[in-house]
């Protein structure tokens, strides 16, 4: 029993076409679409073409094209995903970059290995909608990441100008124009279309939703309830940003103080599947006295149940929600 180089081959592969799906998007949209850069791609959309209405409407197409085509067959998988992550690229062309990796890794796999013709489309298949599905999940977990840690210095900005007197839409607009991708953009989307008539706490739900994130929700249900009965909303909003910094902080620290179990289920779930590597290289034949017995399949069946259920168990175990 040994490793076959092929298994080598189809990592790089894979590796290699989920860069292949970073490339053509940075190329598709250019650099500005990269979380994190200095200055969000709203406002380069805004330098680019000075037609704010056509702006509004190309970012408001991206957020919300994938939630409005859940009902393509399998992509209503994915929907989510791609929305939180706002990926650009229409679910069209999501779907034909699924084809078109899936071309790319069969005509890899047809050159490298001597697959028989049914396991390359088959490998080939499964990795063209697995790179993109794994690709639009990094996006989303990173932009939500990233939105949770500028959220309270956003409403630190927005309570600024509401203190020396601006309008919520103008101290929105200022906080947009302050805050990097990718919360700038959104709030200048939504500072945009308050401007054009928009109520302002249903455009700031919206997002929430969009994101599916609490804090979101109570600054919405804030500017709601303040546009509704009134009161003074630059003290609510600095009570706000406390609550969630803090929140952020605990959350920081209860990651910290996790950490060591979470690795440690890593290595226990990892290192089975790592020993038995190991003794197939060192020594390959070593399951031959036992692999062909009748109880080979079915204990090793057990043991991989097994291991997905410890899998399972300690990633809820050290999943603490704040």
């Amino acid at each position: 029993m040994s490793i076959s180089p092929t298994v080598i081959i189809y990592i790089a592969i894979f590796a290699g076409i989920l860069l292949l799906v970073e490339a053509i998007y940075l190329l598709a949209f250019g650099r500005s679409i990269r979380l994190g850069s200095r200055m969000n791609r709203r406002l380069e959309m805004l330098d680019a073409n000075a037609n704010r209405t056509e702006v509004i409407e190309r970012l408001r197409k991206e957020a919300t094209q994938h939630s409005k085509s859940t009902a393509i067959p399998f992509y209503s998988l994915l929907a989510e995903k791609a929305e939180k992550g706002k990926i650009a690229f229409s679910p069209s062309m999501l779907i034909v970059m699924m084809l078109l990796l899936a071309v790319v890794v069969f005509l890899a796999m047809t050159v490298l290995t001597a697959a028989p013709l049914g396991v390359r489309a088959g490998v080939s298949a499964a990795m063209g909608v697995g790179a993109v599905w794994f690709w639009v999940s990094g996006k989303a977990k990173k932009r939500l990441s990233l939105i949770e840690e500028q959220l309270p210095d956003a409403i630190d900005l927005i309570v600024r100008g509401l203190r020396v007197g601006h309008p919520f839409v103008q101290a929105l607009a200022a906080a947009a124009r302050e805050i990097p991708d990718p919360l700038g953009s959104e709030l200048g989307l939504i500072a945009d279309e308050a401007s054009y008539g928009r109520d302002m706490g249903e455009a700031l739900l919206s997002f929430a939703e969009r994101m599916d994130m609490q804090d979101l929700r109570f600054l919405a249900v804030a500017v709601t309830i303040q546009a509704q009965s009134g009161g003074n909303l630059a003290e609510i909003l600095d009570g706000l940003s406390k609550v969630v910094r803090a929140r952020f902080k605990l959350f920081r620290r209860v990651r910290a103080i996790t950490a060591e179990a979470k690795w440690s289920g890593m290595f226990l779930s990892a290192f089975p599947i790592v020993a038995m590597l190991m003794i197939s290289v060192v020594k390959p034949d070593y399951y031959d006295d036992v692999k062909e017995t009748a109880l080979f399949i079915p204990t090793a069946l057990v043991v991989v149940a097994f291991l997905v259920i410890n899998v399972l168990y300690m990633r809820k175990m050290v999943n603490i929600q704040v």
